[in-house]
């Protein structure tokens, strides 16, 4: 072999090593997460039995309408933190619209019981009127996300802590909901089963919505002017994107999904305070970041979020059975955030 051909050999050596341990690197966090719950998996059998395995597949459904809001908002190089507030203010709403007539201390007894579809209308709705307004002070004033969304959650909590105290509440929880309510969310008897294994229904909701967003994506004008204007926003305007118009349009998406995600959330956990969503927004963003939504801006996948999701919930369900102390998981969570943020930098300025 001639030294020519000995030094190109070298290179192509080097260069499939290099690709090898930079793919290593960008996917440790979903490396580390699965070699987790392989350990789990082996010490702590009952973590493969069928009620863990549906608890991880309904904890997931519950979570992934918000992390698929939020990532839209990361695409334009933004975030959202008023997601976990509006998760509970159209939780709350939900469960007072949706009490049972016969509930004891029914928050507006005046009303009844609305229909379903009626207060899912209302509550998406609520959602997005909550991102159109984070939207709008976002592409008007060219206010960052962050500020913008961290002053919504501040105002959805006041008016949270608020609406609990209204009607016949009195600040108590919104429980004793409405039996049809419970068992269209949750599934009595349930749509899907396998064998004995019944699946909530709001995994089948969970699964049609994703199927929605993954079209709306990748298949209509309004996701390629998403994904052009947070790759470029100069850019996307001189191609003719509106800037102003997409903007909000993505925000009042997000709030939409938040809306939605209150609605399921009400039912599933049947009695919601001030407190419900609470930190919501953390975990989606963890979810969107772990399934390669960038910062960046222009970068993400409905199939990476729903991988992320998959995995935070993998995490946070396994870890407990080997004896973890449940105090750490705010720790734990921001340490996946910070890391998963780091290998995105490290990934654009690879590339840059």
């Amino acid at each position: 072999m001639s030294n020519e051909s000995k030094k190109l050999a070298e290179k192509a050596q080097g260069l499939t090593a290099q690709k090898v341990g930079d793919t290593l690197l960008n996917n440790a966090l979903i490396i580390i997460m699965l070699v987790v719950a392989v350990y789990v998996a082996i010490t702590q059998p009952s973590f493969l039995s069928p009620t863990s395995l549906v608890n991880l597949l309904s904890l997931t459904a519950a979570y992934l309408p918000v992390a698929l809001g939020i990532a839209g908002c990361i695409v334009l190089t933004g975030t959202d933190l008023s997601a976990g507030r509006a998760v509970g203010i159209t939780a709350c709403v939900s469960a007072s619209l949706l009490q049972s007539t016969t509930a004891a201390n029914k928050m507006w007894p005046n009303i009844g019981t609305l229909p379903i579809p009626l207060v899912i209308l209302i509550v998406v709705a609520i959602g997005a009127a909550i991102g159109a307004f984070n939207g709008f002070f976002v592409a008007k004033f060219k206010l960052h996300p962050f500020i913008v969304t961290l002053a919504t959650q501040l105002i959805l909590y006041t008016i949270l802590l608020l609406y609990v105290q209204m009607g016949n509440n009195g600040g108590m929880a919104i429980s004793a909901l409405d039996e049809g309510y419970r068992n269209f969310v949750v599934g009595n008897p349930p749509l899907l089963t396998f064998g004995s294994v019944k699946i909530p229904n709001y995994v089948i909701y969970a699964l049609l919505l994703t199927a929605l967003m993954w079209f709306v994506w990748n298949k209509t004008t309004f996701g390629k002017n998403m994904f052009a204007l947070g790759a470029n926003e100069e850019a996307a305007r001189v191609s003719g994107v509106n800037v102003f118009a997409t903007t909000i349009a993505v925000f009042a998406l997000a709030g939409a999904m938040y809306g939605w995600a209150g609605f399921v959330e009400s039912a599933r956990i049947a009695a919601n305070t001030a407190n419900t969503g609470v930190n919501y927004e953390l975990d989606a963003i963890a979810a969107c970041v772990i399934g390669g939504v960038s910062f960046v801006g222009g970068i993400g996948k409905i199939s990476g979020i729903v991988i992320g999701v998959i995995m935070l919930r993998l995490i946070f369900v396994a870890l407990p059975l080997v004896g973890m102390d449940q105090n750490l998981q705010y720790a734990l969570k921001g340490g996946i955030i910070l890391f998963a943020c780091a290998l995105d930098m490290r990934k654009y300025l690879v590339k840059k």
